[in-house]
């Protein structure tokens, strides 16, 4: 990116896009969506008198996708970086405007064209799978709350069968539950589409506590792997790499994982680690060993979640189902 004339900065909103553009200072708004789109190419080439041009703005979900999609099919070059990136970079900000943001934004994407590399979108099944991923688990988390007043109903009432706030539920609990069914049945078909989701999702399935949704969000989050390098790069992602704290000679802190990550994919990892615990017997081993080296619990359980991202990553690159080798020991 070092080798770009200009940078329009883009502070992406609902209904408008605010963009500033770096060098020649200039600012204008537009309105976000396919009209707005065209005119903003069309004011940051007149403005930068011919030079090259990239685009940055922050990653604000769907908002900022419509931008995105326009903007890889004109083949243009832009960088949608973390909003929390580009905050920490600014220093200390008093004011708080779209005007300001777009600015501070065009100064990130300007001061680090050296570091920035081109974004680039998913795939439209990559996208759908996203987008399903995020239903289901919204609609898991309404039936949840539903089951538990349930619950809680049945435990008040000396005939819950009859009462017509149970049988309500009960429909409400039961229609959920279609629905997250319905929405597995489409994401198996998503992936059955693309031959090389299908065969990764077939081999993450090997690895004992990874089940339907972990193999999903694993092939969604690392772009069907992608995008990352190793899976050291995906543990810092999901906040399960430990890293050193210290500082002179009287701060010497034991390794501890940043706050900073996914929390999502995290929770994932924890419970697909204690079901491998009790269903894979070389990860048991793993995890008494590691207790009976003093460390704590959830050191001993983060260790078993590095241990299924490697895992999930060698198969991958291997190419071959995970093999549990005690079954063959004499």
């Amino acid at each position: 990116m070092k080798n770009y004339d200009e940078v329009v900065g883009i502070d992406v909103s609902k209904k408008s896009i605010d963009a500033y553009c770096y060098q020649s200072q200039c600012f204008k708004v537009f309105s976000n969506e396919l009209a707005g789109y065209k005119s903003l190419i069309n004011w940051a080439k007149k403005h930068a008198k011919g030079g090259s041009v990239f685009y940055c703005f922050e990653n604000t979900g769907y908002y900022s996708l419509k931008l995105a999609l326009y903007l890889t099919s004109q083949k243009i070059v832009y960088v949608e970086e973390s909003p929390l990136k580009i905050k920490r970079s600014s220093g200390i900000v008093k004011e708080k405007t779209d005007r300001l943001d777009a600015e501070l934004i065009a100064r990130y994407g300007w001061l680090y064209r050296e570091e920035l590399e081109p974004s680039t979108v998913k795939s439209n099944l990559q996208l759908e799978l996203g987008r399903l991923l995020a239903l289901r688990d919204q609609i898991v988390r309404n039936n949840a709350g539903l089951k538990g007043t349930l619950k809680e109903m049945k435990a008040l009432l000396s005939s819950p069968t009859t009462d017509l706030g149970c049988i309500s539920l009960k429909r409400s609990i039961d229609y959920l539950s279609k629905q997250v069914a319905s929405i597995e049945t489409r994401i198996l078909e998503l992936i059955s589409q693309d031959e090389s989701m299908s065969k990764n999702y077939k081999l993450l399935c090997s690895l004992k506590g990874i089940g339907l949704v972990l193999a999903c969000q694993l092939i969604y989050h690392t772009g069907n792997f992608t995008r990352f390098d190793n899976w050291r790069s995906f543990s810092s992602y999901c906040g399960t790499a430990p890293y050193e704290y210290r500082s002179g000679t009287s701060i010497h802190r034991r390794k501890q994982c940043h706050y900073l990550g996914d929390r999502k994919m995290k929770s994932l990892l924890s419970m697909a680690s204690i079901s491998a615990i009790q269903h894979d017997s070389e990860l048991r081993l793993y995890y008494k060993r590691k207790i009976a080296e003093g460390k704590e619990t959830m050191i001993a359980v983060n260790n078993v979640r590095n241990k299924l991202i490697s895992r999930a990553f060698a198969v991958v690159k291997r190419g071959t189902p995970y093999v549990v080798l005690d079954q063959y020991a004499a």
